[in-house]
């Protein structure tokens, strides 16, 4: 199975990104998408480059022969995607909010974080995939009460599965914080593993070059791991090919 998963920073980079996905449209049976945007009216920031209000819905069109699991962190129009090839059986999907701010005023990274999970039987396998897109505080990417809070939620959720787990997405939290290591236990951290040192493009001028992982049970075997140098938006995307 290949996954990729990818900040698509709601299409900002948006010819790019297209090429990229029509590229490996094909080749990718899970594509993990945080930051989507699904008939938006209007952009959740205040960044000079504006947003795809409609990106889940390109998506569609853009990926056809996969199925598409939107959930909304924001009103229904704001959150995180996965798109699955349709030759892959979906057994169950679902979400496990992981962190709630109901009085998120709605502009900027503060808001409510859902963890979107899916069950899949690829060849007889069965397969846990989690997506999620950490929370934004304001205070950089160390621990706060209420990241280790998250984490802690994260690892409730991932003991009532039995099955091998794949965890990714854009944690927003430094390599050395608790709260990143909280989720390392009884996982392996391929950003670790594998010596990377930016999940960043060059669109992020910020010193922080770390915030996207992917981590999997012992019992996932990885044939290849990498991070794809493709500057589609101001992440990179994490490449995962496993059984």
């Amino acid at each position: 199975m290949k996954l990729i998963s990818l900040n698509l920073w709601g299409g900002r980079v948006y010819e790019p990104l297209l090429c990229f996905l029509r590229e490996n449209s094909e080749k990718v049976d899970i594509f993990c998408f945080q930051e989507v945007y699904h008939n938006a009216t209007n952009s959740m920031s205040d960044e000079a480059r504006q947003p795809r209000l409609n990106l889940f819905t390109e998506l569609q069109r853009l990926l056809p022969n996969h199925i598409a699991f939107f959930r909304p962190s924001i009103q229904n129009v704001y959150g995180i995607g996965i798109f699955i090839h349709k030759k892959i059986n979906v057994l169950h999907e679902g979400e496990v909010v992981i962190h709630s701010n109901p009085n998120y005023p709605g502009q900027g990274g503060n808001h409510s974080r859902n963890l979107q999970w899916i069950e899949c039987n690829a060849k007889g396998q069965v397969y846990s995939i989690l997506n999620v897109h950490g929370l934004w505080n304001g205070k950089g990417k160390t621990d706060t009460e209420d990241r280790i809070l998250q984490s802690q939620r994260i690892k409730i959720f991932m003991s009532t599965i039995y099955n091998p787990i794949v965890l990714c997405g854009d944690f927003n939290l430094h390599p050395e914080t608790e709260s990143l290591k909280m989720l390392e236990e009884n996982m392996i951290n391929l950003i670790k593993t594998y010596g990377v040192t930016s999940t960043r493009s060059h669109y992020y001028t910020k010193e922080e070059k770390f915030a996207d992982y992917i981590l999997v049970s012992s019992d996932i075997k990885v044939t290849e791991f990498k991070v794809i140098q493709e500057p589609v938006s101001d992440h990179l995307p994490l490449w995962l090919e496993f059984s």
